[in-house]
């Protein structure tokens, strides 16, 4: 296989050569001692971490090789800030926060990168441009934020938008046949109804409630403003730069270059040098011999990366990510969100815990659920681990994404992490209307009084109806009563708090749904005293699944399904159409996927993003 993957790179030596400099790390000078002569002639340098902070930050492994630095992990971006803090040649941060689509967890996750560097003594100097809800959370976590004359601040407050299709699809001729378990398990909705229904209205307005103290209390706190203040200029936003100063939400006007002459003016007699890419790997490329060719594609495709295991300790993070489908996980074609296939997970879940030199587990979850079936395979998996096994809760565990969470030995969520949602949804869409329309007629012959269940192209019958309402009914009950086990719970106080119902982490935390708030750190930290280890020892860390090598998906290697080979092709299309698609069609997409491959789903029924 490697050597199928050269020979498609070798036609790429001289395309690639051009832009390699852009992955060039600006490190601090290495040189040899320099000799009393070369001290005299040579300004001593203060250095600044450039640190930009812009993308969505998937949770999962990086893609080994030079093209997995296209896109930056949350791991990686976390790196940057420790390396800042140990290095001694590094005086501050500058941070450029540049429009990062992430949600509350992230967001936390970046701040506390932040709060490690100055807690090494150093500042770290924030730059926006402009500013929305999670940009300005950021930079309130800085020692000063500067923006420029012409900024904007839209810390608007929060809005929650939920598309219904219904009338759309009844234009179409598609029915929508929803069945449920929980009065909240609200995922069919949007295909089924045309508004909100009070229950979904209900718990949408406590998580908006929940999210708008959490975005004024984190303000005021960072900011030393009053909170009732902080309400008022949310009502006023948006706020030019100049009125953003004047209400103490900024400390300064102005442009990166004035930045970096206060800076240099804080280290007198010295010259100050920013690192604009800091923490980017630095290539050697000679193209010029055949060896130096071999090198950079070696680089290119992660060839250069080491391929023996080693046998130190080690703590598995076992990366949960996306919508939850049986099979490989995979990228959907049409919307680029990719899936977390019960296959691929449970490959990664029996090498972690039949390694010997693993001591612990933690998994990350990001995912707002899908296949009840795939969610149980997962859960089974994750029962027969007998070492240290904790949760760390992202953006969004919810339904199958909390199912996969619920016998760990301890769970952590973030605040503002979405989780519960302990419920079961089945739909299929009846499409015969569409057919009918355009003059395609069905002919059907059949055996069997639930024959016509899975069928696309009519409704439910009574009869097929009771018994999918029947095999929902079981799948709740097993979900609730594993709920129940798992949290060392009544089943009839578990069931309570079931039945769909979407939770904040800060709710889940007082009704008993999760153990303590924190980030991945704390899960980390609590996964290493259990297993017994020092706090402060270093364990060599394994996160699964493995990133699959980019060539060798293009190539038909590796196990993360067909669909990830046209990954790139499925981001082209999601972002050339995400400005004129409805909000939330990405997520509507996924969903259906799995109603169409699944009889029954434990998913959320929203996708919320606080902008």
């Amino acid at each position: 296989m490697r050597r199928q993957i050269m020979a498609v790179c070798w036609v790429m030596v001289m395309v690639c050569a051009g832009w390699t400099g852009a992955f060039a790390q600006e490190k601090p000078a290495t040189d040899k001692p320099a000799t009393d002569k070369t001290v005299a002639e040579k300004p001593v340098e203060v250095q600044y971490a450039q640190i930009e902070i812009k993308g969505g930050y998937s949770e999962g492994p990086q893609a080994p090789g030079l093209f997995g630095e296209l896109s930056e992990t949350l791991a990686v971006a976390l790196g940057k800030f420790e390396n800042a803090a140990r290095d001694g040649k590094i005086a501050g941060v500058i941070l450029k926060i540049d429009g990062p689509t992430i949600g509350w967890a992230k967001m936390r996750a970046l701040r506390a990168g932040v709060a490690k560097v100055q807690a090494a003594g150093k500042k770290v100097y924030a730059t926006l441009n402009e500013a929305d809800n999670m940009d300005f959370l950021l930079a309130t976590g800085c020692d000063e934020i500067w923006m420029p004359e012409a900024g904007v601040l839209t810390t608007l407050g929060l809005r929650a938008e939920v598309t219904f299709y219904k009338k759309a699809f009844d234009l179409l001729g598609v029915k929508a046949e929803m069945l449920r378990v929980g009065e909240f398990k609200s995922a069919g909705e949007p295909y089924s109804r045309t508004e909100m229904s009070p229950e979904f209205r209900r718990e949408m307005e406590e998580i908006l409630d929940d999210f708008y103290q959490q975005l004024i209390n984190t303000i005021a706190e960072s900011r030393k403003i009053p909170a009732e203040k902080v309400r008022e200029l949310i009502d006023s936003a948006p706020l030019t730069a100049r009125q953003a100063l004047d209400n103490k939400l900024i400390d300064r006007i102005g442009y990166q270059d004035e930045l970096e002459t206060v800076l240099a003016g804080l280290h007198e007699g010295k010259t100050l040098r920013v690192l604009r890419r800091y923490g980017k790997k630095k290539v050697e490329t000679d193209l010029n011999s055949l060896a130096g060719m071999m090198k950079f594609l070696e680089a290119l495709t992660g060839g250069d990366q080491p391929k023996k295991k080693s046998a130190n300790p080690k703590l598995a993070i076992i990366h949960a990510q996306g919508m939850i489908m049986t099979g490989a996980s995979s990228v959907d074609f049409l919307s680029g969100e990719s899936t977390m296939g019960s296959d691929t997970m449970i490959k990664a879940i029996r090498e972690a815990r039949t390694d010997p030199t693993v001591k612990a587990i933690v998994l990350r979850i990001d995912s707002p659920g899908g296949s009840a079936l795939a969610s149980d395979l997962m859960w089974r998996e994750l029962e027969l681990v007998e070492k240290p096994f904790v949760v760390s809760m992202g953006d969004t565990a919810a339904s199958g994404g909390y199912y996969i969470a619920m016998g760990a030995d301890r769970i952590f969520a973030e605040p503002g992490t979405i989780t519960g949602s302990i419920g079961v949804v089945g739909m299929k869409l009846a499409t015969g209307g569409v057919m009918e329309k355009v003059g395609v007629t069905t002919d059907v012959i059949s055996r069997g009084k639930n024959s016509g269940i899975n069928s696309t192209t009519q409704g439910y019958t009574e009869g097929e109806r009771a018994a999918m309402q029947k095999i929902l009914d079981e799948i709740y009950s097993q979900f609730t009563h594993k709920a129940a086990a798992g949290r060392k719970m009544p089943w009839e106080q578990l069931e309570k708090l079931a039945r769909g119902r979407v939770y904040t982490g800060n709710a889940a935390l007082k009704l008993g749904l999760v153990d303590e708030l924190g980030g991945l750190d704390a899960a980390i930290a609590h996964a290493k005293k259990l297993a017994g280890l020092n706090p402060d020892e270093k364990l060599e860390r394994l996160d699964l699944p493995k990133a699959a090598n980019p060539f060798d998906s293009l190539l038909g290697g590796g196990d993360t399904g067909a669909d990830s080979r046209i990954e790139a092709q499925g981001m082209g299309i999601r972002n050339l159409l995400g400005d004129l698609l409805p909000p939330g069609t990405s997520r509507a997409w996924g969903a259906l996927r799995v109603f169409r491959k699944e009889r029954a789903a434990t998913m959320l029924p929203f996708d919320l993003n606080v902008e």
